[in-house]
């Protein structure tokens, strides 16, 4: 972006905020409108809405039926170097150096005090580079800090990424690249690929819960052709029916996938036990940053899901049991799939005696009013995963 060109970005129809020194999208010329509505993440600016008033609904569907494009705004990070992997082992919760070339893992990183300070995605592209795909907030700093002394180097590739997400995701990617796409392509795999002779990293991943895949572009002297990458996706994805989208379908399909977002749902406060992601702590691995405490600490579990037939959760929302606040509302959302409101429950504390899995509580909705719900588990719809593990049969998927 040009340090003289001001892109405005209203919110809630009472803000107009320039996106100087901020992440304009290079994708952006083909979307926007004087209606996008967008939000800020990463530092980068992303669509949130189409228009002030969108139905997300339509584009959900469209999403869980089919297939849909996104343009998001998380941003990799990468560490290069023959002693990359030792210190990715010494930030992440996770082994690094099991992690084989091709391969994506989920990778917290915790504070001294055990808490969760990043979560995000770590992916090896070659023995000694790897990407970490990380959530809002500051990181680079704190990995190039723990990279001192160390053979490796930390640096920020630019790269912005397109995420393709639904049943027929894979038949758009065979699509893409003139057909051939391996039915080892699996989930959490990644690999190089020509895309219409440019060659993308792409991962098996995405942050919908339905099967998909995301696109990370280049800079530098290899630089993606931004404009042609989008209309040839397109293109090879209209016999599919593929169609843009704003991130609004997507964002109820994550809730509704119990894909949790670190600084809002897992509350800074809060350690990988807490949010219910113990299972990303390997305890039994070499030292890491967090791990004395985690050792020690307190393995309830403290965030959920929430069910409610009568009431959307919603941010903020107050949660009581037997008349007395119990927790909050991270974020929650009417699911389409379930007809019944969703939402993830932070609790303030563990339930005396019991567990809060299967639990009638109240929400409180804004009004004050009362509405009886139920902890349950994530994710709300396809609780096995299956569904972004969809395998590919080589042919037409979904």
């Amino acid at each position: 972006m040009t340090g003289d060109r001001h892109f405005y970005v209203e919110t809630f129809g009472s803000v107009r905020l320039s996106s100087f020194r901020l992440g304009r999208s290079p994708f952006a010329d083909r979307y926007v409108t004087d209606q996008t509505v967008f939000g800020l993440y990463c530092g980068r600016l992303y669509p949130i809405k189409a228009y002030p008033d969108e139905d997300p609904v339509p584009q959900y569907w469209k999403l869980r039926n089919g297939v849909m494009l996104y343009d998001v705004p998380e941003k990799p990070l990468e560490i290069i170097g023959p002693e990359a992997a030792r210190m990715l082992e010494r930030v992440l919760t996770c082994r690094v150096g099991t992690l084989a070339v091709g391969r994506a893992r989920y990778g917290i990183a915790c504070n001294e005090d055990g808490t969760v300070l990043m979560d995000g995605v770590i992916m090896r592209l070659a023995p000694d580079r790897f990407w970490y795909v990380k959530a809002n907030g500051e990181f680079e700093g704190w990995l190039t800090a723990h990279a001192m002394g160390l053979d490796a180097e930390v640096s920020d590739p630019d790269s912005r990424v397109l995420q393709i997400q639904g049943p027929s995701s894979l038949d758009v990617l065979d699509a893409a690249i003139g057909g051939g796409l391996s039915t080892d392509f699996r989930y959490f795999h990644a690999g190089f690929f020509e895309i219409d002779g440019q060659t993308l990293w792409v991962s098996r991943t995405g942050w919908t819960g339905e099967a998909g895949i995301e696109i990370y572009c280049n800079s530098g002297p290899e630089a993606t052709d931004h404009d042609a990458l989008w209309d040839y996706l397109l293109a090879c994805g209209e016999p599919f029916g593929m169609e843009f989208s704003s991130s609004s379908s997507m964002g109820i399909r994550r809730i509704e996938a119990g894909i949790l977002d670190n600084g809002t749902d897992i509350e800074p406060d809060l350690t990988p036990y807490g949010a219910g992601l113990g299972n990303f702590v390997a305890l039994d691995k070499g030292d890491f940053i967090g791990r004395s405490a985690l050792a020690r600490a307190d393995r309830s579990q403290l965030l959920f899901g929430l069910v409610c037939a009568t009431a959307a959760p919603d941010a903020g929302m107050q949660v009581h049991l037997e008349n007395g606040p119990v927790g909050h509302i991270t974020i929650g959302t009417w699911s389409p799939s379930l007809e019944a409101g969703v939402g993830y429950v932070r609790f303030d504390r563990p339930l005396p005696g019991g567990d809060w899995l299967g639990k009638t509580v109240s929400l409180i909705d804004h009004k004050g009013a009362p509405h009886p719900a139920t902890v349950d588990t994530l994710p709300f719809v396809d609780k096995e995963k299956r569904l972004p593990r969809a395998e590919w049969s080589g042919g037409r998927s979904g």
